[in-house]
């Protein structure tokens, strides 16, 4: 005898059968019929005969009747998509080779990175995204995180937040351009939290500390970080978030599960699952980087990708299942829905080119389109004291850049710029501030300067900016990843000054000699904004033995830089 609970169930699953009709029926499909009648008919013969749909309607909870088939495969059921195996097995390969030159180089990121991070707590905006999100709220300490420069201690999904708010707040973090851009160092939030939580818990934790884990060290860190540094980066290079109006820090949720994920133990399988889950997620739009809404979401994005990017590891260690053609379903998936039929890009062998290449923010807080272009102007102001002493914005009568393409779409602003988020991704207020006043710093970009120096304003209106085909060639250029700007002026009395180019700016790879230094000056400066001097000179001497730090245990290290 059917039961009245199996009985509700059949009349449930037929009723969504009608409901199904009725919406598939309204989408465009090149798929065969999908054969309603004859699935009502079964459900109405359960209900006569008396068959257990129990069995049907609980053996899968997550069952639902679709145009394809009326069983949707576990994670176990099918292979994941070649896209997301690729990445998770990369993340969990410790074997894999990375060179020493990385490993360098991810060395002085990790240092860029925490000085931006302590440098961005000079600023009230940036601070009051910080903390726990229910004030007052106390986490036990074998489970907490320390957020540098500060005495928060927090969840390590909420440390992730905090970490990375700090780190892109002032946009003077690291950068990598190809068709997307982004900021490879954004990972960095997500994995200095989940390592100092992941050590404290085998510390203090007796059932974790059982597993026999070694604690993380920052060699740990930076090898993870090279590889959320190559996910992001050669995603980045084959696929163009952009021109879909998707923002980057999709790609920063994508390295940052996948790293997360392999660093708490995950297998390829939870890996696979967890990146399968971020791409459900896809990424914002990019709404908030654009006039007429440019805001202070753009500096804090990143940290809502990494948090959730560690949300998701936490989730998938745990046995949590994935959906393994997320991006090839036809109809539902990845390519369909966001890429309109583009393929899902990843052509590229992962090792670890991204941090070999990746492009340091060494002279000034800007987006990185305009680093020459920046760095030019601030050349011609010296060289107009030295020829025109005197000089004002008043007897210019024009400045002309050549620039490529993607400065073009990206900062090329006219008209108001309401707040800090517009001004430092608006290649004409960058340039002005560095052709008048011979400098850009982090304040360039406040209400209160731009308000006491109109000149800004009026000298923008003069500057005509144009795309330069072999510019925009060379940008895309593997060999070269350049960011080339050329700039002149023009004054009123004929006057007229050479034309000042660069190809790179001085944080590229081709100007790694001549950038580390600065970028080594770049980090004390930061560090000495925050910390006593005792205290950041033991900070800083830490930092600069590459031998010590990297064998010190991650949260003894991050430990160091409460306040």
């Amino acid at each position: 005898m059917v039961t009245a609970l199996s009985t509700n169930k059949a009349a449930s699953v037929y009723a969504r059968l009608d409901q199904e009709k009725s919406f598939f029926q309204d989408q465009p499909t090149e798929q065969t019929e999908f054969d309603f009648e004859s699935k009502k008919a079964f459900c109405s013969q359960m209900l006569v005969s008396g068959t257990r749909l129990a069995q049907l309607t609980q053996k899968r909870p997550s069952v639902r009747f679709n145009r394809m088939s009326s069983h949707i495969p576990t994670s176990t059921d099918q292979e994941y998509d070649p896209i997301i195996t690729k990445i998770a097995k990369y993340s969990v390969d410790n074997k894999i080779k990375l060179t020493d030159v990385a490993y360098e180089t991810a060395h002085y990121a990790l240092l860029d990175t925490l000085g931006c991070a302590v440098l961005a707590l000079r600023h009230p905006e940036a601070v009051k995204h910080l903390g726990p999100i229910i004030p007052g709220t106390v986490v036990p300490h074998h489970s907490s995180v320390n957020v540098p420069g500060t005495q928060y201690e927090v969840d390590p999904v909420r440390g992730a937040w905090n970490n990375t708010t700090l780190i892109r707040w002032l946009d003077y973090n690291d950068t990598f351009l190809a068709k997307e851009f982004g900021h490879p160092s954004d990972n960095f939030g997500a994995l200095l939290a989940a390592s100092q939580y992941l050590n404290k818990n085998r510390k203090y934790s007796v059932s974790v500390s059982q597993s026999g884990n070694p604690p993380l060290t920052v060699r740990d860190v930076l090898q993870y970080g090279i590889k959320a540094y190559e996910i992001q980066g050669q995603l980045s290079i084959d696929n163009s978030l952009n021109r879909l109006g998707i923002d980057h820090v999709f790609f920063v949720k994508l390295a940052s599960t996948a790293t997360v994920t392999a660093m708490m133990g995950g297998d390829i399988e939870q890996v696979s699952a967890a990146i399968s889950n971020a791409i459900v997620d896809n990424g914002p739009m990019r709404t908030y980087r654009h006039f007429p809404n440019t805001g202070e979401r753009k500096s804090w994005a990143a940290a809502d990708a990494a948090s959730r990017a560690v949300n998701f590891a936490m989730m998938h260690v745990k046995g949590e299942r994935g959906y393994p053609s997320v991006v090839s379903t036809k109809g539902w998936g990845y390519k369909d829905v966001v890429l309109k039929g583009q393929e899902f890009g990843l052509e590229r062998d992962l090792g670890s080119y991204i941090m070999e290449n990746v492009l340091f923010k060494i002279s000034y807080p800007a987006e990185f389109h305009g680093q020459t272009a920046v760095e030019m102007s601030i050349k011609i102001h010296d060289l107009l004291n030295k020829e025109k002493p005197g000089w004002t914005e008043e007897d210019i009568k024009e400045v002309r850049f050549n620039t490529h393409e993607a400065a073009m779409r990206i900062i090329d602003k006219r008209g108001p710029l309401t707040n800090y988020a517009d001004r430092d991704h608006c290649i004409q207020y960058m340039s002005a501030v560095g052709l008048l006043f011979g400098r850009l710093v982090a304040e360039s970009y406040a209400d209160e300067f731009a308000a006491a120096n109109p000149s800004i304003d009026r000298l923008r209106e003069k500057m005509t900016i144009s795309e330069h085909k072999p510019y925009s060639v060379d940008y895309l250029d593997p060999e070269k990843r350049s960011q080339a700007s050329d700039v002149q002026v023009f004054f009123k009395d004929g006057y007229t000054t050479p034309i000042f180019k660069a190809e790179y700016p001085v944080g590229h790879r081709l100007r790694r000699q001549e950038g580390i230094p600065l970028l080594v000056e770049k980090f004390q400066n930061n560090v000495a904004t925050r910390y006593p001097t005792a205290h950041a000179k033991r900070i800083i001497d830490l930092c600069l033995n590459r031998e010590k730090l990297l064998s010190t245990e991650v949260d003894e290290f991050m430990r160091m830089w409460v306040i």
